[in-house]
């Protein structure tokens, strides 16, 4: 059997690490520039990465935070893929956070809101003028 790498592709790693479904959605990903290893931004997918760097990045609108445990060999089942790596990444926000932090959150019991108020979230939401 073939020794393990000290370094892999960026691209290669995110891919085995089942991050992404395809090799090509992860190059186009640090092509982007949307991704940073070590804190420094990364735009090409040919990056080698190698054990205990920290991988930064966004997505699905959450911070991902992700240390590099192994390089892996192959895209395996997802038990495999997840043993890569290890997630530092800060918990997402519980739905009664979210809905606490909305601008359409109201009072129980104020009723519906005005065609004023109505029209000022509009704003807000769409930056209309």
């Amino acid at each position: 059997m073939a020794e393990e790498q000290n370094s892999r592709r960026l691209d290669q790693w995110l891919w085995y690490a089942r991050i992404f479904k395809t090799r090509g959605a992860a190059s186009k990903f640090c092509q982007a520039k949307k991704i940073r290893i070590d804190g420094e931004v990364v735009s090409k997918a040919k990056t080698p990465v190698s054990k205990g760097m920290v991988l930064t990045f966004s997505k699905e609108k959450l911070e991902k935070i992700i240390k590099i445990e192994a390089l892996g060999i192959r895209r395996g089942p997802a038990v495999e893929a997840q043993s890569l790596y290890e997630d530092q990444s800060p918990p997402p926000p519980t739905k009664e956070e979210r809905l606490h932090n909305s601008p359409m959150l109201r009072e129980k019991g104020t009723g519906r809101p005005t065609k004023a108020e109505r029209r000022a979230w509009e704003k807000l939401r769409h930056g209309l003028k």
